[in-house]
């Protein structure tokens, strides 16, 4: 029977110190108001676009794409309350932009067909999401986030091959603001540190330029990228 009792006794200072453990981390993990993450990231477009226009007048029988990019990305986020967050990502990667599709009008004689790399942009999309955060509490935390989105698009460059048959070619690209949907979870690794994973969605667009001796073309392009990440978070 005195074995009974301390056996009841130490199975019970044992689960009131896992409780009295699992409380106190909760509490700290709820108390705990910024985050940050480093993420390695894959940008993969959802892209579409109208046709190319020439010399703003002809539709040609071609648009354009965009390629993916992996690059690294750096975020905060700041906790409102336990469940709620406001998270600011900050990365920027560089896109080829190639022709879609075959135009036996004009592109098509001059040698630039489907896949022909006609420029490059480099891409700079703050992004600032509302998040909700189903279980602050949990060691395993999922959430979903709504914001806004503003990107930049810089370092405009037309392609070697490109000007080796138009000639010198200069290239512009608008700016866009656009919204972002998200849903990612974070996993802790102990407590201070977790690993996230996380997938955006981003309403990009933009209308490129390209002016040449002779002519130009244009043709609007949205861009729309699913983000999907994974990496590192510290929390304080």
């Amino acid at each position: 029977m005195k074995n009974n009792n301390k056996l009841l006794l130490t199975t019970g200072l044992v689960l009131a110190t896992l409780l009295t453990s699992t409380i106190s981390t909760s509490a700290y993990a709820v108390d705990e108001k910024w985050k940050i993450r480093f993420r390695g990231i894959g940008i993969i477009p959802d892209d579409s676009s109208n046709n190319i226009t020439a010399n703003g007048t002809t539709g040609l029988d071609a648009g354009v794409e965009v390629n993916e990019a992996f690059v690294p990305e750096f975020d905060i986020t700041y906790m409102i309350t336990p469940h709620w967050g406001v998270e600011a990502i900050a990365g920027i990667a560089k896109h080829d932009v190639s022709i879609e599709g075959n135009d036996g009008v004009l592109l098509s004689g001059l040698g630039i067909n489907d896949g022909f790399e006609i420029f490059d942009t480099w891409v700079l999309p703050p992004t600032v999401t509302l998040q909700y955060h189903f279980m602050p509490q949990s060691n395993i935390r999922p959430y979903v986030g709504v914001g806004i989105n503003y990107t930049a698009t810089l370092f405009d460059d037309a392609t070697e091959q490109l000007e080796a048959i138009l000639g010198p070619v200069d290239v512009s690209t608008s700016n866009s603001w656009g919204y972002a949907l998200q849903a990612g979870l974070d996993y802790d690794i102990n407590d201070s540190w977790f690993f996230n994973v996380d997938v955006k969605y981003i309403d990009i667009n933009t209308t490129a330029k390209l002016g040449f001796t002779g002519g130009n073309l244009e043709v609007d392009l949205d861009i729309n990228p699913f983000v999907v990440g994974a990496g590192v978070g510290y929390r304080f």
